[in-house]
C-alpha cells in the first residue's frame, strides 16, 4: 500500500519516492509509489495535479489502498523520482476543504444540522445540508466564519486511539465503521471537529475570506454556494465591478440600484402592456381594411408568432371564409392560417408544408408555422386553390 504523506503534512510540496508499477492505459500510464505526497481524488475535494520524475500527473485516484498516479510518459518501475505538486492548485483546495469544515462546523453546532454533500468546483463549493437555512441565519453563520478567521484559530490533524475517539463529540458524514485503517480526524479549534481524509490549512487565517455566494432548495434541503482565499476574493471584485457598471448605467447610488432596477422593472411591464394593446388596435384597423374579403392572404412585416395568430382570427371575424397572414422574409416566412369552419384550415396546411417546404401545424379552425418560400410562390399556392383575392 502507499504511504499517504499528504494525510500527516498537507505543506509537503516536494517528495521523492520509488515507482513500484507502471501499465499503460489509453495512452496514459497509471503509476504507484511507495510513497506519495499527491492527494488522490475524494470526499468532495478534486485530484492533485504536478509533475512526476518529469512526467505530468494528470489525474490521481485511490484504488484498493495505493494511490494511482495517471501520468503522459512512463516512468521505470524501481527508479527513484521527484514529485512536485501543482502548489497554487494544492493550497486552494486546502483553502476550500478547511473553510467547508469551518462553515458546516458552524452550521451543526448552532443549528444541529448535518453536512450530507460536498464538493469542490472550479468556481464555487457547494455544500448540502438535510434542512432549510434561512438568509438571516446564512449571513450570522458567515459572519461569525469570518470572526473565528480573524482570530486564527489552529487547525490541527489528528489520529486518536479507540478510546479518545469513542469520547469525541465528532461530525462526520461517514460511520466511522465503515472507514478503514486509522481513524484521521481534522480540528479547528472551538467550532469542527470531523472525521476526514482531505488536506486543510494549519490555521483559520490562511483561509483569508470565506464568502457564500448564494442558496437554492435541494432535496428536502438545502444547497449553499461558497468560496474561500483568493476564489472569493476574485469573486467579490467581479461582482463589485459588476454592481459599479451596473450603477453607472442606471445613474443611481450602489446601495439604491435594487429601487432603481425595480422602478425600470415597472416601467417596462407597463411600456410592455401598452405596445400590447397598440399592436391590437393595429391589428384590427389592418383587418378592418379586409372586411367582407373570403379568402384573404395578407403580407404584413414584422408581426411576432401571437400577431400573426390574431391578425388571422380578426379577419375571420370580419368575413373570410378563410384568412392567412405571413410575416418575415423571402424564403422564411412565418404564417397563420385561420378558417370560420367552413374550410379545414389544417388540411390546408399541410399541404402547404409539403409544397412550400414547411414546417407547422394546429387545428382545423387554426395553424400556425413557418415556409421557406418566395412571396411569389405562396400567392400561387393559393391562386391555384382559388383562395387568393
Amino acid at each position: 500500500m502507499t504511504e499517504k504523506l499528504y494525510e500527516t503534512d498537507s505543506f509537503l510540496r516536494r517528495f521523492t519516492a520509488t515507482v513500484t508499477g507502471c501499465t499503460q492505459e489509453k495512452g496514459r500510464w497509471r503509476v504507484t509509489l511507495d510513497r506519495t505526497a499527491f492527494f488522490p481524488e475524494g470526499g468532495g475535494q478534486p485530484a492533485d495535479r504536478g509533475a512526476l520524475g518529469g512526467a505530468k500527473v494528470l489525474d490521481v485516484q485511490l484504488s484498493q489502498g495505493e494511490v494511482v498516479h495517471t501520468t503522459d510518459a512512463p516512468l521505470e518501475v524501481g527508479a527513484a523520482v521527484e514529485g512536485e505538486l501543482d502548489w497554487a492548485r494544492r493550497f486552494d483546495l486546502m483553502q476550500q476543504h478547511t473553510a467547508d469544515h469551518l462553515f458546516s462546523g458552524l452550521v451543526h453546532r448552532q443549528l444541529g444540522l448535518e453536512n450530507i454533500g460536498f464538493h469542490i468546483g472550479e468556481e464555487l463549493v457547494h455544500m448540502d445540508f438535510g434542512a432549510e437555512i434561512t438568509p438571516v441565519e446564512i449571513d450570522r453563520l458567515e459572519l461569525e466564519a469570518n470572526r473565528l478567521i480573524a482570530e486564527n484559530r489552529p487547525i490541527r490533524v489528528l489520529f486518536p486511539d479507540d478510546a479518545a475517539l469513542a469520547a469525541m463529540d465528532l461530525r462526520s458524514k461517514k460511520e466511522l465503521d465503515d472507514l478503514e485503517g486509522a481513524v484521521r480526524v481534522v480540528e479547528i479549534e472551538g467550532a469542527d471537529l470531523c472525521a476526514c481524509c482531505g488536506t486543510h490549512v494549519a490555521a483559520t487565517g490562511q483561509l483569508g475570506l470565506v464568502k457564500i455566494t448564494g442558496c437554492q432548495s435541494y432535496k428536502g434541503g438545502v444547497r449553499v454556494f461558497m468560496a474561500a482565499g483568493e476564489r472569493a476574493v476574485r469573486l467579490a471584485q467581479r461582482e463589485h465591478r459588476q454592481v459599479e457598471a451596473i450603477s453607472g448605467l442606471l445613474s443611481a447610488k450602489q446601495p439604491e440600484i435594487v429601487a432603481a432596477v425595480t422602478r425600470l422593472k415597472n416601467d417596462a411591464a407597463a411600456a410592455h402592456l401598452e405596445l400590447g394593446q397598440l399592436r391590437s388596435e393595429m391589428i384590427l384597423a389592418k383587418a378592418a381594411q379586409y372586411a367582407g374579403q373570403p379568402h384573404p392572404v395578407v403580407f404584413e412585416g414584422g408581426l411576432a408568432p401571437d400577431d400573426l395568430r390574431r391578425f388571422a382570427l380578426a379577419l375571420c371575424e370580419r368575413g373570410a371564409a378563410l384568412a392567412a397572414v405571413f410575416s418575415g422574409g423571402e424564403g422564411n416566412y412565418k404564417y397563420a392560417l385561420a378558417s370560420d369552419g367552413s374550410v379545414d384550415a389544417r388540411a390546408l396546411g399541410r399541404e402547404m408544408n409539403t409544397l412550400l417546404a414547411g414546417r407547422g401545424g394546429g387545428k382545423p379552425e387554426l395553424v400556425q408555422g413557418s415556409l421557406a418560400a418566395e412571396q411569389a410562390q405562396i400567392e400561387v399556392f393559393f391562386t391555384e386553390r382559388g383562395l387568393a383575392e
